[in-house]
C-alpha cells in the first residue's frame, strides 16, 4: 500500500507539471498570435520548425495560387459542416499550402477561385497527417479529412511543399467564400483535476496502509 502511494503521489506531482507547462504553452501561443507578422518561414529554416516553436505564428506569403490544384478538406465549424479550401500558394522561393476558409457543403461543386496573385497573412499550422477521427485520408479517391501536408502535395504533384499550411486571416475574399480566420486555439486545462484525483487516491492508499497496520497490531 505504501508503494501504491508513493506511485499514485508522483502521479499527482507529473500532473502538476504538466499543468505549468500547459500554461507556459498557453502564454506562448497567445503571444504568437498576436505578435507583429513575419514571412513565412523558407525552405532553409523549414527543419528546424516545430509545433512547440512555432505552431500559430502570424506569418505572411505573397505569390501566385494554384487554383486548378485547390483541395478540399472536411470540416466542421461554427459554421456548421463543410470544407477547407487549401489552395497552393506560388512564392518566388518555394510552395505553401493556404487554407483560404470555409465553404459549406452546399458549395463543394462550385469552389470559390481566389485571386491569381495574393498576398496571404494568416497562422502558420503543423500538418495533420494521416486523418480526423476514426477516418483516415484516402488520397486515391480525394477524399481527405485533415489537412496532411505532404500527403496532400504528393497525390496533386505539386513536388516540395512547406511542411506546414497557413489558416488564412478574416480578411474578406471576393464573394463572401471561402470564410477565413476560423482557427480555433483551445487548450485543455484538466491537469489539476487530475493531480487532485491521484493526490485523492494516495491519501487513500495511505490511510489503508495505516488501517492494515493497526489491525495487525491490534491482532498481535
Amino acid at each position: 500500500m505504501l508503494v501504491c502511494a508513493g506511485l499514485l503521489a508522483a502521479l499527482g506531482i507529473w500532473q502538476i507539471e504538466r499543468r505549468a507547462w500547459k500554461h507556459e504553452l498557453i502564454a506562448a501561443v497567445d503571444a504568437r498570435i498576436h505578435a507583429a507578422q513575419v514571412a513565412a518561414p523558407a525552405p532553409a529554416a523549414w527543419g528546424g520548425i516545430t509545433a512547440a516553436t512555432d505552431a500559430y505564428r502570424r506569418v505572411t506569403a505573397t505569390g501566385t495560387l494554384l487554383n486548378d490544384r485547390t483541395i478540399l478538406v472536411k470540416a466542421v465549424t461554427e459554421r456548421g459542416s463543410g470544407y477547407w479550401v487549401m489552395t497552393p500558394l506560388r512564392t518566388r522561393d518555394f510552395t505553401v499550402l493556404v487554407n483560404r476558409g470555409f465553404i459549406p457543403d452546399a458549395m463543394r461543386q462550385r469552389i470559390p477561385a481566389g485571386p491569381d496573385y495574393l498576398q496571404v497573412t494568416g497562422l502558420l499550422r503543423i500538418t495533420e497527417p494521416g486523418g480526423g477521427f476514426l477516418r483516415s485520408n484516402d488520397p486515391k479517391a480525394d477524399r481527405w479529412y485533415s489537412r496532411d501536408v505532404a500527403a496532400i502535395a504528393s497525390a496533386h504533384g505539386l513536388g516540395q511543399v512547406a511542411p506546414y499550411f497557413i489558416d488564412a486571416d478574416a480578411t474578406p475574399n471576393p464573394g463572401g467564400w471561402p470564410v477565413g480566420g476560423l482557427t480555433v486555439v483551445r487548450f485543455t486545462d484538466n491537469h489539476l483535476v487530475y493531480a487532485l484525483t491521484w493526490f485523492g487516491l494516495c491519501a487513500m492508499a495511505l490511510w489503508g496502509a495505516w488501517f492494515i497496520g493497526w489491525r495487525r497490531g491490534a491482532a498481535a
